[in-house]
C-alpha cells in the first residue's frame, strides 16, 4: 500500500491509548491506569497503575475498573513517576524521525486525563495538543450517526464481537486493531480516488 507524502511533514507513529478513571474529569478524579501500545506493533505496550491523587471516586467507575483506590494508594507509581515512565517509552518505541500521534475511542476523554497529569507532572505533553479520535474517524468515514460509532458496532465489525476488558493495556490493543481496520480502509478509499 503506497503512502502519499508531503514536503516538510513529519512521519507519523500512532500510539493507541486507553485510561481508567475514578470519575470524568481530572480536576475531580483521578487517573488510575494508562494503557498504550504501537499501533503497527500491538505488542510493543506500555502499562502503569497510578497512586490515586484526590482520593475521590464515583462507584460506577470504580466498578468498571475493577481497581481498588486502597490498592492503588499503596501499590500504585506516584503520578510523576508514571508519567515520566510513559514519556520515556514514547522516546524509547517512536524513532526520532517520527511524531507521536494520541489514537483513542473516544479521544477527548482518554486524552484531557492524560495531558493534564503531563502537563501536572512533567510540564509538558510528548503528544502535544490534539489526539485522533477512532470514533470519530470511522463516522466521517463510513457515514455512521454518531451512536453507531460505539465499542459495540466497531467490535462486531472488526473483533468479532469482543468486549473490552477494561484492562488499559489490552483495551489499547483492542483499539488499536480496530483503528488499523479502519486506517486500512480509509487508505484503499484514499487510493482509488487519486488517479495514476
Amino acid at each position: 500500500m503506497t503512502h502519499v507524502a508531503y514536503p516538510g511533514i513529519q512521519r507519523e507513529a500512532y500510539i493507541s491509548i486507553d485510561v481508567e478513571t475514578s470519575g470524568p474529569n481530572p480536576s475531580d478524579y483521578d487517573l488510575l491506569s494508562i494503557g498504550a501500545c504501537l499501533v503497527e506493533k500491538l505488542d510493543q505496550g506500555f502499562y502503569v497503575e497510578l497512586q490515586p491523587v484526590t482520593g475521590n471516586a464515583i462507584p460506577g467507575a470504580l466498578a468498571i475498573t475493577g481497581l481498588s483506590m486502597a490498592t492503588l494508594a499503596e501499590t500504585g507509581v506516584p503520578p510523576a513517576t508514571a508519567m515520566a515512565r510513559f514519556e520515556l517509552w514514547l522516546h524509547k518505541v517512536v524513532p526520532q524521525t517520527h511524531r507521536p500521534i494520541f489514537v483513542a475511542l473516544n479521544a477527548p476523554f482518554d486524552w484531557m486525563f492524560v495531558s493534564d497529569y503531563f502537563h501536572r507532572c512533567l510540564r509538558r505533553n510528548p503528544f502535544g495538543h490534539s489526539a485522533l479520535d477512532i470514533k470519530a474517524f470511522y463516522m466521517g468515514l463510513v457515514g455512521a450517526n454518531w451512536a453507531q460509532t460505539s465499542m459495540r458496532y466497531l467490535s462486531a465489525r472488526y473483533l468479532g464481537g469482543r468486549k473490552l476488558t477494561h484492562n488499559a493495556l489490552q483495551d489499547a490493543r483492542d483499539q488499536a486493531e480496530v483503528f488499523s481496520h479502519i486506517l486500512q480502509e480509509a487508505r484503499s478509499r484514499f487510493e482509488e480516488a487519486v488517479p495514476e
